[in-house]
C-alpha cells in the first residue's frame, strides 16, 4: 500500500471517516477505488471497506491499480474476493517517471502480462492524460503509454478506464487515432455538457464521482444531465474527492450513496431508477456481472 492522501492535502485535514450514510434502495456498484492507497490511520482493508459498503447497498467494487505494485495488488484482492474486479495499467502520471529511468517499455509490458494472468482482471486503466500534474516534459511519455493501453485493450478485449484531466481534446484525439475500445469509461468525468456529449457521440459510459456534489461544479452538474440514462456510472475515486458535506475527510465506497442521492436530485431522476441503471451500466460497461449480492 502507499500512503499518499496526507501529502496531497498538506497534512492539514480531518482524517476521521465520515458516518454511514442511509442505505440506496437499490443495490450500485462503485467502478473506480484505490483500497491499496493508506489514508493516515483510518485505512480500510478490504474485508471492511466491503462490509461497510454492502450494509449501505454498495455491493460490489473495481480495484483501480495505477502503477506495478498496485495493478499485482488489485489482482490479489480481486482473487480473494468475490465482489472486487480489478484493473490494472500505468497511470498517466506514472508513465514520465518510468521513462525516465527508461522503464516504461518493461512496464507496460508487465500490465500486459498482468491482464493475461487472471479473469479477475476486467479492464486496463486508469490510462489517459494529465496535464494537471505533469508538466510539458512528461507529455510525449504519456501519449505512448495512452496509445499502448488502447491497443492493449483491444487486443484482450477489455474494457478501457481513462484518466483525462486538462487533457479533454487530446484524448479524444488519440481515442479516434488508435480507436476507441468497445467498452470505454471516462473515470471521474471532469468536462462540461458539451464534452460530455462528444464523449457519448463515440459511445462513452461517463463515471460520475463525488464532485458532483461541489459547490463549483455546475459545469459538471451540467454534463449529468445530458448523459443518457444507460451511459450513466457512479464512483468514489476513494480515498480521493469525498462528496460534500464530508469533502476533505477520507473517501470510501459506502460513500456513494451520497453521490448518488445528489445525481438523482441534479437529474430529478426516480432514485430507484438510477440505481438500478447505474449496476446495469456496471455490467455492460466491465463485461458483465461479478460477485457481492447479485
Amino acid at each position: 500500500m502507499r500512503s499518499r492522501v496526507n501529502a496531497e492535502f498538506g497534512g492539514q485535514r480531518n482524517v476521521t471517516r465520515p458516518p454511514l450514510p442511509e442505505p440506496l434502495p437499490a443495490p450500485v456498484v462503485d467502478n473506480h477505488c484505490h483500497l491499496d492507497i493508506e489514508d493516515g490511520d483510518s485505512w480500510l482493508d478490504p474485508e471492511t471497506a466491503l462490509e461497510l459498503s454492502t450494509s449501505v447497498g454498495v455491493d460490489r467494487i473495481v480495484q483501480v491499480g495505477c502503477d506495478l505494485p498496485g495493478a499485482a495488488w488489485a489482482i490479489r484482492t480481486a482473487e480473494e474476493h468475490d465482489a472486487i474486479v480489478a484493473a490494472v495499467a500505468v497511470h498517466p502520471n506514472e508513465a514520465p517517471r518510468l521513462a525516465a529511468d527508461g522503464r516504461l517499455d518493461d512496464g507496460l509490458a508487465e500490465i500486459e502480462r498482468l491482464v493475461a494472468s487472471s479473469h479477475r482482471v476486467r479492464a486496463v486503466g486508469e490510462t489517459g492524460l494529465d496535464y494537471f500534474r505533469t508538466g510539458p516534459e512528461g507529455v510525449d511519455a504519456q501519449r505512448r503509454s495512452f496509445a499502448a493501453h488502447i491497443a492493449l485493450a483491444h487486443r484482450h478485449g477489455k474494457t478501457l478506464v481513462i484518466h483525462d484531466r486538462d487533457a479533454h481534446d487530446d484524448v479524444l484525439a488519440m481515442l479516434d487515432e488508435h480507436g476507441m475500445p468497445e467498452r470505454t469509461v471516462l473515470h471521474c468525468f471532469s468536462g462540461d455538457a458539451d464534452f460530455a456529449r462528444r464523449c457519448l457521440d463515440r459511445g462513452a459510459y461517463l463515471s460520475f464521482a463525488g464532485t458532483v456534489t461541489f459547490k463549483n461544479a455546475q459545469p459538471l452538474r451540467n454534463a449529468l444531465v445530458v448523459t443518457p440514462l444507460d451511459k450513466i456510472l457512479v464512483e468514489t475515486d476513494a480515498p480521493f474527492l469525498t462528496p460534500m458535506p464530508h469533502r476533505g475527510r477520507p473517501n470510501a465506497s459506502y460513500l456513494v450513496p451520497t453521490t448518488v442521492r445528489a445525481m438523482a436530485e441534479v437529474r430529478g431522476e426516480d432514485l430507484v431508477t438510477l440505481c438500478t441503471a447505474i449496476s446495469a451500466n456496471t455490467d455492460a460497461a466491465f463485461g458483465g456481472a461479478w460477485g457481492g449480492s447479485r
